[in-house]
Parts: structure tokens; C-alpha cells; sequence
């Protein structure tokens, strides 16, 4: 049986690998989620140069080409060292970075997540 992939875009923080990990898993019912971080990368994928979004549009494509994944989250989280703003201006941060994702063109399904203080994740937009 072929095993199915999500893709995570995702801050560096260990402490919500594990929460967006599981939350794919159960919600897209994937067998694995690879990795591509990046310290605060909501605020990367939002308001990143070129280079950088095309750094991290050729890691994606690795996911989509090797792997098949047909999903990409792109992630923010409570008390991020790297952007260091509220809740509010973290979601549209996300927003916007889901924006910049599905501008590339890809053939997946792109949704925006928040974990909060308690590792609980939340849909911000899909």
C-alpha cells in the first residue's frame, strides 16, 4: 500500500512539530508529514524576498515530486520568537502566506494553521 504524504511549512520551535504532525495525519489522512522550516514562517512566507520564496517553493516541489504530497500547510504558532506580534497579526500573516503558496500553482491543497498555547491547532483558512 502506498503510503500518502502532507507537506508542512512550518517555524523551527520544537514545540509545535508534533501537534501540526498529528493534526494532518488525523484531518487529511496522511501517513507522514515532511518538514520544511524556517524560524517564524508565517512572517517569511508573508513578507519574504523573492529568494526566499523560491528557496522555499523548490523544498515544496521536492515534497510534491518525491513524495506526492498533496497538501501544504503553512503554519503559526503562539509565542514565536522570530515575529513576535499578536494572535491578529499572525493570522494575517498566515492568510497572506497561504495567498503566497497558492500563487505558485501547485496541484495541492493549501491550508493556513494557528496552534495555540496549548498545542491545539486551528484552521485560520484554506
Amino acid at each position: 500500500m502506498k503510503k500518502k504524504f502532507a507537506t508542512a511549512l512550518n517555524c523551527i520551535d520544537g514545540r509545535f512539530q508534533i501537534p501540526v504532525i498529528k493534526w494532518l495525519k488525523e484531518n487529511f489522512d496522511v501517513d507522514y508529514v515532511d518538514l520544511i522550516t524556517e524560524p517564524g514562517m508565517d512572517k517569511v512566507l508573508s513578507q519574504g524576498h523573492w529568494r526566499e520564496m523560491q528557496r522555499l517553493r523548490e523544498k515544496v516541489m521536492v515534497s510534491i515530486t518525491a513524495h506526492k504530497s498533496n497538501v501544504v500547510a503553512v503554519v503559526g504558532h503562539y509565542d514565536c520568537a522570530a515575529n513576535p506580534v499578536s494572535d491578529c497579526k499572525h493570522f494575517q500573516h498566515i492568510v497572506a502566506s497561504t495567498y503566497t503558496v497558492k500563487s505558485w500553482g501547485l496541484p495541492v491543497i493549501v491550508v493556513g494553521l494557528w496552534v495555540d498555547e496549548f498545542g491545539c491547532v486551528h484552521v485560520v483558512c484554506m
